[in-house]
């Protein structure tokens, strides 16, 4: 779609920094994750490949521009960097110390100070973050900007071309819905909305020089006692790593392996 047939677009995709997946989680003394090892959220991928195809379809970077937003430590920014060398044209990074130990209330919180003050047309996220998965934040977002959501959605994402209603497919278990939206809007993709695409050579290289904003709370014009631990409903009493796994049982067919397995499966009410 060219500019003069659709009109341009801001499109804003939200991304976290979280612990890798591959690597053993553990917690600090501050009950916090200890968040070493960490990288852009895997289900976010899904968010950002939604926000360029919607962005393509309405006349790509220069017309709509994807902008890509995260909060957290200074660490938190290459997230955005791998956002960025996805084809997102920019960053914005909301970084403040007042910000730790948010829980999903305070948090949104700061993503809808963010959000009105970027201002744009579409908001994308993932179906859920990979370190807390609460699965809340968009519908939290939506509900403090009064905006529609279009949650949960499996594919079929489009923007009308005049750039007025929000389109999407979900899957449910009996059923398939066909949702719509008028924009402003939030939107939450799953894991089954599309294929990621991986970062080449010359979008890596060119990530280098998309500009990425930095904000604190006071830009924002947030009081810091409505964030962090003050600021949550949640506060985490007690945390540690989950216990090792105790050695399974060997069960030897001695010609009475079946009653035996029959037993310990009733010994544990799974039969």
């Amino acid at each position: 779609m060219s500019k003069s047939s659709g009109a341009p677009l801001k499109v804003l995709v939200l991304v976290k920094y979280v612990p890798d997946a591959q690597f053993p989680r553990h917690f600090g003394p501050d009950n916090r994750l200890v968040r070493e090892e960490s990288i852009l959220s895997e289900l976010d991928e899904y968010a950002v490949e939604t926000a360029l195809e919607i962005s393509e379809a309405h006349g790509g970077e220069k017309v709509s521009p994807v902008t890509v937003l995260t909060i957290g430590r200074p660490e938190a920014s290459a997230a955005v960097k791998k956002a960025l060398q996805m084809g997102a044209a920019s960053g914005v990074h909301v970084s403040d110390d007042a910000i730790a130990g948010s829980d999903a209330l305070a948090t949104s919180r700061v993503l809808e100070a963010a959000v009105r003050r970027l201002a744009p047309d579409v908001v994308v996220t993932g179906m859920s973050s990979t370190d807390a998965e609460t699965g809340v934040l968009p519908s939290m977002l939506a509900a403090r900007l009064g905006w529609p959501q279009l949650t949960l959605a499996s594919g079929d994402v489009s923007v009308s071309e005049d750039a007025t209603t929000l389109s999407a497919r979900r899957d449910e278990d009996a059923e398939v819905l066909q949702l719509r939206a008028t924009l402003p809007a939030v939107l939450s993709v799953t894991d089954q909305a599309n294929e990621p695409r991986y970062p080449n050579f010359k979008s890596i290289l060119g990530a280098r020089k998309r500009p990425v904003q930095t904000l604190s709370l006071a830009e924002l014009g947030l009081d810091a006692a409505l964030v962090g631990a003050a600021g949550s409903g949640v506060s985490v009493l007690e945390a540690g790593d989950a216990p090792a796994r105790a050695a399974g049982r060997v069960i030897v067919d001695d010609g009475q392996a079946g009653v035996a397995l029959v037993d310990f499966l009733a010994e544990r009410n799974l039969i």
